[in-house]
């Protein structure tokens, strides 16, 4: 074989344009991340946390899934009866350049609130409220979640460690995240979003009708009024 006829072998065996896969542990800027990430259109779901790619494993419906829905139930009601807010479900979220999440749930003030919209359709800055379901994902959520979170300004973030059975709405004061605490009658109540209400003890045990109810009097408060207006 001539070196012209071997080099033209080669050209046609050889990947061209080839984009490497997501792999979990990789470290990656955000450009590339998001290059890999729209090369593998069957791919569910990948975040970079901190400069380093996470990506979910498979999700059971009992750890992952049913919870999901609840928070987005709640969610979705206040969405419903409160204009000019945005929902979003599994939404990736460019925050800096180190740090892409794709949080289980987001709430956004639209107009006059500290994200935006890029062209492209991404949320870009921090969204006043995330919420994240945690199971495998707890230590990651907990912690170098949590700190990315508090350093980009989420105003508030919940985070319902399913496997404890336990419920944290952290509110962010001061540079700080200090856990918000029910009130007497266990409702616990948003700082940055009037009438947002949660009965966490209803939630955790999956009575989305107690839920409703208790979002549903927060909805009919002046102060949720004032924020709609």
């Amino acid at each position: 074989m001539t070196s012209s006829a071997y080099k033209s072998y080669v050209e046609d065996i050889a990947p061209k344009n080839t984009i490497p896969a997501l792999e979990n542990g990789d470290r990656l800027t955000q450009s590339e991340f998001e290059r890999r990430y729209h090369a593998m259109p069957d791919l569910k779901k990948a975040e970079l946390i901190e400069g380093i790619v996470y990506m979910a494993s498979p999700l059971r419906i009992t750890q992952h899934g049913e919870p999901h829905a609840a928070i987005m139930t709640w969610l979705g009601v206040y969405k419903a009866l409160t204009s000019g807010v945005q929902l979003g479900d599994n939404c990736t979220v460019r925050l800096d350049a180190d740090n892409e999440p794709q949080p289980d749930a987001l709430l956004r003030i639209e107009v006059g609130g500290q994200s935006n919209i890029s062209e492209d359709g991404y949320v870009e800055g921090a969204p006043e409220l995330i919420a994240e379901v945690a199971a495998s994902t707890v230590s990651i959520d907990i912690h170098d979640k949590l700190k990315v979170y508090r350093r980009n300004q989420v105003q508030e973030y919940i985070v319902w460690r399913f496997q404890d059975r336990e419920l944290d709405w952290f509110r962010l004061t001061e540079g700080k995240y200090i856990l918000l605490d029910s009130n007497s009658e266990g409702i616990i109540k948003s700082e940055v979003f009037p009438g947002l209400w949660l009965d966490k003890e209803a939630l955790k045990a999956f009575n989305l009708a107690k839920v409703i109810e208790i979002v549903q009097q927060g909805l009919t408060t002046v102060e949720h009024q004032n924020f709609v207006k």
